[in-house]
């Protein structure tokens, strides 16, 4: 199993490659490819893709982690480049309309409708449980919270703006065997709760987290709840990126040792 990154807040050590604030990877598996988001700029997603030999045509699927513009804002580019039409999996919220009050008031939600995706070939499959997309690579379905989570920003109802439970971040679950890989964009849901979740409804142990884990500004506590859960699970490899925060990544770092962070062109195979 082989796990590309192709949309990076930073751009790795290869000549070319471009970095700019959003989440892509390219997940190859059992002879399949899957793209996870699509960042929030499509010609810097198409660029990096390019400079890394990765054709749009040749990605059999694509999953949504949730319906915030840094991971959506390259679909359209994405469907353009691509002569036939694409299996999207996703929550069936994703569509939602998002706000941001900080810094100051802005929408954050996906950028296009999903009428006009599906013209450009999108065929959206929308489910709030786990469903599986090929053989040994599932969404994880709507995630449990039972303890913290990292939601953000606001949904519109009417003239109202209520707080979002962002009930659609989701993470792809990879079983590779004896375990599994988790793939989370954003870890909005909590990323104790997404491991929870992924060992109860897959049975089996986790070797790795990739991705980002939403926890720029989050205070000491949640950081040593992380470090305990990270050990409790007995996971092996940490590889955090885009939305988990420089010193927050250096804490994890120095806590627990197996950790890696994420650069557009970094290749993680398992």
């Amino acid at each position: 199993m082989i796990i590309t990154v192709l949309f990076e807040n930073h751009a790795g050590f290869k000549k070319g490659l471009l970095g700019a604030h959003g989440f892509s990877v390219l997940v190859q598996h059992n002879g399949k490819k899957i793209l996870v988001d699509t960042g929030s700029d499509g010609r810097v997603l198409l660029h990096n893709m390019e400079a890394l030999n990765v054709s749009p045509e040749e990605v059999e699927a694509l999953f949504l982690t949730h319906g915030h513009y840094d991971h959506t804002g390259g679909l359209k580019e994405f469907l353009d480049a691509r002569k036939s039409s694409i299996d999207v999996y996703a929550h069936p919220d994703i569509f939602l309309r998002r706000i941001a009050l900080k810094p100051k008031r802005r929408e954050i939600g996906i950028p296009f409708s999903q009428e006009y995706l599906e013209r450009l070939g999108a065929n959206f499959i929308l489910r709030e449980e786990s469903t599986k997309i090929f053989e040994g690579m599932y969404t994880s379905g709507e995630i449990e919270r039972t303890t913290w989570d990292r939601a953000v920003g606001y949904l519109v109802k009417g003239k109202k703006l209520v707080k979002d439970p962002i009930r659609d971040d989701m993470a792809l679950i990879l079983d590779i065997g004896s375990s599994m890989v988790i793939v989370t964009g954003c870890g909005h849901s909590g990323i104790l709760n997404i491991a929870m979740h992924a060992k109860s409804t897959f049975y089996k142990p986790i070797f790795a987290l990739v991705g980002g884990l939403h926890l720029r500004g989050a205070k000491r506590h949640i950081l040593e709840d992380v470090v305990k859960g990270f050990k409790d699970f007995g996971i092996k490899k940490l590889y955090p990126g885009h939305c988990t925060g420089i010193d927050e990544y250096a804490y994890l770092k120095a806590e627990i040792g197996s950790v890696e962070a994420l650069h557009v062109g970094k290749v993680m195979k398992m």
